[in-house]
């Protein structure tokens, strides 16, 4: 019996662990081991964009319902990250919705093998939403993992890192879809399936350990229902207006691409995507390494703004301008969508975990706003027209990094947070901050764990 009380997933939420307060050496292990996965859905997510255009062409269908896709994948999230997954993330912890999330994404693929040989696209949908719950399942689990694991001053940085990653996977997506999908070749898409295990030994974090960072940065903010997170809400609704437009620009881009671009084919419009993305990549490594000097807050206002700013001349140029416009949009989207979970999270203490899933779920954004896009764009048979639905969301969802910045009411429990010691000095090991300087250390001993934190200058 006490073989099988060991290997129990579940755990204990009352219970302190020392998960909250790992340094930055320690934490490095279980982050790169969570990061694969932002590959994992990025890859898909980009293939999703690419196969919006395939199925146009190959099946014959208008824009507007080839928006089904991204209905289907975006629409599954909420299912997740409100329903089953966050009741498993609250009641046994992230390594079981890891695991729950993997085996979603192998039992959506292998019902999409089918429905590709039959050229179904309501079949092929239905397999796209098991897949999106099990996507939905990793981000659930895997974005506030990031965040909570390591130093909490550093949270926008490791959760913007590790996402980078997922864009690695959009941009080789589209590069794949350009040669698979839009040859001349009977058989259209072939895939091929892998096994995949997840057994790792990562540490798991309790409301305890989130509810210790947040009373020991005093940004607590649990002492209130939690119908009362105003701030957590917020975030939720700014990343469902940013998802839908962020979703709606990569799903159309081909369309645009080809509508606006004299003598441009899909499959080089796919290729002209795969470009995009590798922009938003690096858009994220570029906002990363900003946010090591500046604070998180600002440079979020700073990208999103830049959103709003170059989404405009596309709705009116045309050919390489009007994609380069589109190109420099996805650059400034890059840090976007991270950032607000890292900062919609600052200070919900045990309420965290449920409060991931609110986040999470705003993704559901991307399955209203491309279709609404798409028909926008079959009413004026123009996408470049039809560019002004993300416009308008965009100008929304600014509105969070606005008060953010400049309403005290958002502000002071991020900026307690990022200012945090927690982690950034461990007396194991005698480490030194991100920045290199020296530390002035004064010691306290957490409960068991005698962890030492020091004072730091602030951010």
């Amino acid at each position: 019996m006490a073989i099988f009380k060991r290997m129990s997933l579940k755990q204990g939420n009352t219970t302190r662990t020392n998960a909250a307060e790992l340094s930055l050496r320690a934490s490095i292990y279980p982050l790169c081991l969570v990061t694969i996965l932002f590959f994992l859905w990025g890859f898909s997510y980009g293939l999703l964009d690419t196969l919006n255009k395939h199925f146009q062409v190959s099946l014959g269908i208008n824009r507007a319902r080839s928006a089904g896709l991204q209905a289907a994948y975006f629409g599954a999230y909420p299912l997740a990250s409100l329903g089953h997954a966050n009741w498993i993330l609250r009641h046994y912890g992230f390594k079981p919705v890891f695991i729950w999330g993997l085996c979603l994404y192998g039992v959506g693929a292998l019902v999409a093998w089918p429905c590709i040989l039959h050229r179904s696209f309501g079949g092929f949908c239905a397999a796209i939403f098991i897949i999106g719950n099990g996507l939905g399942s990793l981000e659930t689990a895997a974005n506030p993992y990031i965040t909570i694991c390591g130093p909490p001053r550093y949270a926008e940085l490791r959760i913007n890192i590790s996402q980078a990653f997922n864009g690695v996977g959009t941009v080789i997506a589209p590069v794949l879809g350009s040669y698979v999908f839009f040859k001349n070749t009977e058989s259209g898409a072939n895939a091929s399936l892998t096994n995949v295990q997840w057994v790792s030994p990562i540490p798991e974090i309790t409301d305890a350990d989130m509810a210790f960072q947040a009373e020991e940065t005093h940004a607590g903010t649990d002492n209130v229902s939690f119908w009362k997170q105003y701030r957590l809400f917020h975030a939720a609704f700014a990343q469902f207006c940013y998802t839908g437009a962020q979703v709606a620009i990569a799903g159309y881009f081909i369309n645009y691409v080809t509508e606006t671009r004299p003598n441009t084919s899909a499959s080089l419009a796919a290729q002209f995507l795969a470009g995009a993305q590798g922009a938003f990549a690096m858009g994220r490594f570029t906002g990363v390494g900003i946010m090591k000097f500046v604070k998180p807050r600002w440079v979020f206002l700073f990208y999103l703004t830049g959103c709003i700013v170059f989404i405009s001349p596309a709705i009116t140029q045309r050919g390489n301008t009007g994609m380069a416009m589109l190109y420099i949009t996805l650059f400034f989207e890059s840090i976007c969508f991270p950032t607000i979970v890292a900062l919609g999270m600052r200070g919900l203490g045990k309420y965290s975990k449920r409060g991931s899933g609110v986040i999470v779920g705003g993704v559901c954004g991307g399955a209203i706003v491309p279709p609404i896009l798409g028909a926008v764009a079959d009413m004026h048979n123009s996408t470049a027209i039809a560019m002004s639905v993300p416009l308008a969301f965009f100008i929304v969802a600014w509105t969070y990094p606005l008060c953010v910045n400049f309403v005290d009411y958002y502000r002071i429990p991020a900026d307690r947070l990022g200012e945090a010691t927690i982690g950034v000095k461990n007396s194991g090991n005698d480490e030194e901050g991100v920045r290199g300087e020296p530390e002035k250390v004064g010691v306290e001993h957490a409960e068991s764990g005698g962890v030492a934190m020091g004072e730091v200058g602030k951010m």
